[in-house]
């Protein structure tokens, strides 16, 4: 239907050929999705003529008869109307009339001669209700489209379509997600790895402290990724959204997934430590989008970020955490290549990219969680816990840079008012990585214990 009336917005006649449905449940279904059938032909089959028709059966079978009836009568409404677009629905009809596969490919084969010298674009549908699925019938189509319906474990149905052919045409091959919304399909089409279109990384996003972006050896270089790893409370998000303030501050737009937090949690935590977002909200510079994980597919996510960063001319994307968008994959090992195929679009439209990964436990081995995820970022933070005299305490390393030198030393740090402090590096300690180090300095260099500023009460 969405094929026929986008031919009726250019002008153009479509036709109808309902096999199964009557004419009056594909109005009911045009009318769910906000559609006026007009300027299209319908054309129904009529049991009722058949079944006349059978009292006249001679030395013909009837499969025969009623077969040869309905092609008959299908072509002649073509020839009455005249249509650019005629879609049969659908083509397990017409195989069951057959009743032999040799008798309905000869069928189809004549149906297509006939429409070769007409100015008409046709679209057979097949519901795959065969076990061959008669792929011999895709040599006789100019293209094949097949939808595909996957049911998960748990959350929503994922829908995908893959294009298997197009004659004289290329085409965008593997598999598309889409989605059936009010008013059509919605295509998300796969991200494709192109050539660089624009060059930042002459410039540097800096994070508004001097020794964090010493540790970067000047900061994060724009148009390349970062991930952010570690266990859970050890400032990954603060970091995030520290760098996202400081891009707004520089002229740029951000958009900022959630997918393990609320928005007015990521609101609160602003204010907390004197990172407002409200107003860069308000004024369109920063975008915040809340996903839920299993109502979002790969290919869904991948491509509103491609539109953000085309229409809104986004400078950095904050994807918080990777690990709700690896909840969103149907098969955990296609992770690594959608998040290769994303990066390599943003960095090549010149846009920073910023990742957060929660590891599990809290003083577990950051290498086995990040492994699948941290060769693809460009640089890699590492945020962990230690312990020292029975208090816990914060670290912060760089353990890579692509794109120049860093730092190489491991700096305590601790979220304060302005987003992440970091303090000296802990040279007087060994094991800081290991969750329990030794100190072997004479004097502390730990630094001093401040309380986070607290959110005044509001008054109703």
């Amino acid at each position: 239907m969405q094929f026929l009336l986008e031919g009726v917005k250019l002008g153009q006649r479509g036709l109808y050929v309902t096999l199964s449905e009557s004419a009056d449940e594909l109005r009911a279904v045009a009318k769910s999705h906000g559609w006026e059938l007009t300027g299209i032909d319908v054309f129904e089959l009529s049991t009722m003529g058949l079944s006349q028709a059978e009292e006249g059966y001679t030395i013909f079978h009837p499969a025969e008869v009623e077969l040869q009836q309905t092609v008959d009568a299908v072509l002649k409404t073509v020839d009455d109307h005249s249509p650019n677009r005629v879609v049969f629905d659908s083509l397990s009809e017409m195989r069951l009339l057959a009743r032999e596969p040799l008798r309905f490919r000869r069928q189809i084969l004549a149906i297509k001669q006939f429409f070769s010298g007409r100015d008409c674009t046709v679209l057979l549908l097949d519901d795959k209700s065969t076990s061959d699925r008669d792929r011999q019938l895709h040599s006789l189509a100019h293209g094949v489209i097949a939808l595909e319906h996957v049911a998960l474990e748990y959350g929503s149905e994922r829908r995908r379509l893959q294009i298997i052919k197009i004659r004289a045409a290329r085409f965008r091959g593997g598999y598309h997600d889409f989605r059936i919304t009010t008013g059509g399909l919605e295509v998300y089409p796969r991200i494709l790895h192109d050539e660089p279109r624009v060059d930042v990384s002459n410039l540097a996003l800096t994070s508004g402290s001097e020794t964090l972006d010493a540790l970067l050896g000047g900061g994060l270089t724009c148009g390349t990724s970062l991930l952010i790893t570690g266990a859970a409370g050890t400032g990954k998000s603060v970091l995030a959204t520290q760098f996202a303030v400081s891009e707004i501050r520089r002229g740029q737009k951000v958009l900022f997934y959630l997918f393990d937090e609320r928005l007015s949690t990521f609101r609160l935590r602003g204010e907390t430590l004197g990172m407002t977002v409200a107003d860069s909200i308000e004024d369109g510079n920063l975008i915040v989008r809340q996903i839920e994980p299993t109502d979002l597919s790969p290919g869904e996510f991948a491509s509103q970020v491609a539109s953000a960063v085309e229409d809104d001319r986004i400078g950095l994307v904050v994807i918080d955490s990777i690990n709700g968008y690896l909840q969103s994959m149907p098969e955990e090992r296609l992770l690594p290549i959608q998040i290769h195929e994303l990066l390599s679009y943003l960095s090549n439209n010149g846009v920073t990219s910023i990742m957060t990964l929660v590891q599990h436990g809290i003083f577990g081995n950051p290498v086995d969680e990040a492994a699948e995820v941290s060769y693809l970022a460009d640089t890699v933070v590492l945020m962990r816990y230690f312990e020292v005299a029975g208090s816990v305490r914060q670290a912060i390393s760089v353990v890579k840079k692509r794109s120049g030198d860093h730092e190489r030393t491991i700096r305590e740090c601790k979220v304060g008012r302005g987003g992440l402090l970091v303090g000296e590096p802990l040279r007087d300690f060994h094991g800081v990585l290991t969750g329990v180090p030794n100190y072997t300095g004479e004097t502390s260099p730990l630094m001093k214990e401040t309380h986070p500023p607290r959110s005044q009460p509001r008054r109703a």
